[in-house]
């Protein structure tokens, strides 16, 4: 791989009179003490003197603890925030990503809409994303460039996958062939726009050109988008490639009932997890995306096979999807992460949010309030168990060889005054406004609300010109798609009408 843009390693950094975050403490806070940045990555850490040519920066009344890691995320839609109303996945998805000519995006529109996932995440601490990225209409060599040069060009830290369905529509969804009318179902049976060989082949283009970029926070993920979606031997084929190149491979599974519905009616009875595990392709190198509508057959197959668990509240709210088995999950040791999922089903692209709704909405799984979240599992699942899933080593710690990927909070502002729990106002009471500083690899990326590496404000401004003018195109693109709605309703409605066994949703 020859990287695209070289970068020298930073020079070295000490962090003095800070505390660090540590959640399995009492008040989750260490005593004041110094830390090494050396390298890109953490030296050492108590009591240390400045080296000749080291910056130091005096971090008296701030805590430092690991960045924050966006376990799951669809960069696509950056630019979309707040475009649609709440809508069932199924329907939603009608409108966010119709595979028309119409919305194929420039390579500019593609990089300037990553970046803007690029500035509202380092702005505020997130440090790391795992991009499962869908392309409008299919993916090109030139868009993928687009997205990965945002991304060494903020100085984020990411994996980027390419999430592209590989079969016809009709093949992913229950009851849709016999409900659409026949001049509505012929363009739903054609075949995908982009052939297993050529998706393989754009991964090759992903892989040799980008993985490793920017001294190794630029790297490949793969992606089935979720196993209805594609054929067996293409899943295969992207196992195959996660195994060589020990890269995440990402599985939507189980969002939504309809999706337990299809597993009933179309795979013989079997969920999709089951499905998975009968195909061999269930792994510890998989992110099994949002798994709400999982049973207890399902979860022992997650826990068997080491995968994590991509959890995904504000998204599965706004979308009606349900809420997922969190303590159940912990319970079988299921490492589990977070994630924003998507601007265009959150309207933010803030984990701090993401964070406290999985701490809130918990609380109604069950009267039990010894089984609800506690602010150091969320922390956790927010920093080592997003480093885990990215299969980063000591992503998310604060121990003397992990990636320096580092997020300074201003224990003086308001969500700490006055400072009772660090843990619980992180989770509860922080939205981003006090951190004052984020370093990925070493490098400070952001420092007082700002980006050091681009020029934010113009880059908002181009944005904010480029995508007013591609409105009349996306109100085009809904207009087309109304005509499917009736028939998408008709599905949905049926599957909201079948007992699976399960309730995941309060009605």
């Amino acid at each position: 791989m020859t990287d695209p843009r070289p970068e020298t390693a930073p020079t070295g950094t000490l962090f003095r009179n800070v505390r660090l975050l540590d959640p399995d403490l009492g008040d989750g806070l260490s005593a004041s003490c110094d830390l090494r940045v050396s390298g890109g990555r953490i030296a050492a850490t108590g009591t240390l003197s400045p080296a000749e040519g080291e910056t130091v920066i005096d971090g008296r009344g701030h805590l430092l603890m690991p960045g924050l890691v966006n376990g799951h995320f669809h960069s696509s839609v950056n630019h979309m925030k707040g475009r649609l109303p709440s809508l069932p996945l199924e329907i939603f998805m009608l409108y966010e990503s119709p595979e028309l000519d119409d919305l194929r995006p420039t390579p500019r529109e593609a990089y300037l809409r990553t970046m803007l996932g690029c500035i509202e995440m380092l702005r505020g601490g997130t440090t790391s994303v795992q991009d499962d990225c869908f392309f409008v209409p299919f993916p090109e060599p030139e868009i993928i460039d687009a997205v990965a040069r945002a991304y060494l060009d903020s100085g984020m830290r990411a994996r980027l996958a390419l999430d592209q369905p590989e079969v016809p529509e009709l093949d992913k969804l229950p009851f849709l062939r016999d409900l659409l009318p026949p001049d509505l179902a012929e363009p739903l049976s054609r075949p995908a726009r982009r052939s297993a060989q050529e998706l393989l082949a754009l991964y090759d283009h992903l892989i040799g050109h980008w993985h490793g970029a920017g001294n190794g926070r630029i790297k490949a993920a793969v992606s089935c988008s979720a196993p209805q979606r594609v054929t067996p031997e293409y899943f295969a084929a992207l196992d195959a490639l996660s195994r060589t190149h020990d890269l995440p491979l990402y599985a939507h599974m189980l969002e939504t009932r309809l999706q337990r519905v299809f597993g009933e009616d179309c795979l013989g009875g079997r969920s999709l997890v089951r499905y998975t595990q009968d195909l061999g392709l269930l792994s510890e190198r998989m992110n099994v995306i949002h798994a709400i509508w999982v049973d207890d057959d399902d979860l022992d197959l997650l826990a068997d096979s080491g995968c994590s668990v991509a959890h995904n509240p504000v998204s599965n709210l706004r979308l009606g999807s349900g809420i997922m088995r969190w303590r159940d999950m912990l319970d079988r040791g299921i490492p589990l992460c977070l994630g924003v999922d998507e601007a265009i089903a959150d309207d933010a692209i803030s984990m701090w949010g993401v964070m406290k709704t999985a701490a809130l909405i918990h609380t109604l799984d069950t009267p039990d309030f010894d089984r609800w979240p506690t602010a150091p599992e969320i922390l956790r699942a927010a920093t080592t168990g997003g480093g885990r899933a990215m299969r980063e080593p000591g992503l998310g710690t604060l121990v003397p060889g992990a990636p320096a990927d580092l997020v300074l909070v201003d224990l003086d502002a308001l969500p700490f005054v006055p400072l009772n729990d660090v843990a619980r106002q992180l989770v509860h009471c922080e939205s981003g406004t006090s951190v004052r500083l984020t370093m990925v690899q070493g490098e400070i990326v952001a420092e007082d609300g700002r980006l050091t590496r681009v020029d934010e404000a113009a880059l908002l401004r181009e944005a904010a010109e480029t995508f007013a003018a591609r409105r009349p195109a996306m109100a085009r693109a809904d207009k087309r798609m109304e005509r499917f709605l009736p028939h998408y309703r008709a599905m949905y409605d049926m599957a909201s009408a079948r007992d699976v066994g399960l309730r995941r949703r309060l009605t």
